[in-house]
């Protein structure tokens, strides 16, 4: 047994989703609190943790950043797009936080939520699905994986990589230019 060499696994292609199946999603969901966190998953990369300890204060109205803690504790600014900021504003004048986070759950809540979601759809709808997600769609966008990285506070580019694992050849060629050809 020593001597056997171990197998070599596939490298599996873990979900993520369409930029129509979020709006798909979006519009599925009724709560403006709801849209508000799933436009926010995809567009920032927060981890279920970060995005439940959300407070008014941590949003950066001018920037559209959220400042959060991530892991091992570390301080970071997560972005988001206008899409987002229109759900958090509109949900943010529907609910008045008091100081606490800004959904009125915690994070077994948003799980909830988004499993709900996912019996109702059939689509994967976990903090994770999303956060590959924000990745794959920055990839489309034709970022880079250091950028993402940065972007979506990751540690290293190798956990970017296998995020994005669904980027494939037909994607990237979207992007190529030959480097002798003219335009």
């Amino acid at each position: 047994m020593v001597n056997l060499k171990a197998p070599i696994m596939g490298k599996t292609i873990l979900p993520a989703l369409t930029k129509e199946q979020v709006e798909y999603l979006i519009g599925v969901v009724e709560s403006p609190r709801d849209k508000a966190i799933i436009s926010l998953f995809t567009e920032s990369g927060l981890r279920l943790s970060e995005l439940a300890k959300i407070k008014a204060s941590d949003i950066d109205w001018q920037a559209r950043t959220i400042r959060t803690l991530g892991k091992g504790h570390k301080e970071a600014l997560a972005p988001f797009g206008s899409l987002s900021e229109a759900y958090l504003r509109h949900w943010l004048d529907v609910y008045s936080p008091n100081g606490q986070g800004i959904w009125g759950l915690n994070r077994w809540g948003i799980s909830i939520m988004l499993q709900r979601l996912k019996a109702e759809t059939g689509l994967p709808c976990n903090a994770h699905t999303f956060r590959r997600t924000f990745a794959v769609l920055l990839r489309k966008a034709g970022l880079d994986c250091l950028t993402i990285k940065d972007l979506g506070r990751w540690e290293s580019v190798s956990m970017v990589e296998r995020y994005t694992r669904s980027f494939g050849f037909q994607d990237a060629l979207k992007f190529y230019k030959g480097p002798l050809s003219p335009n």
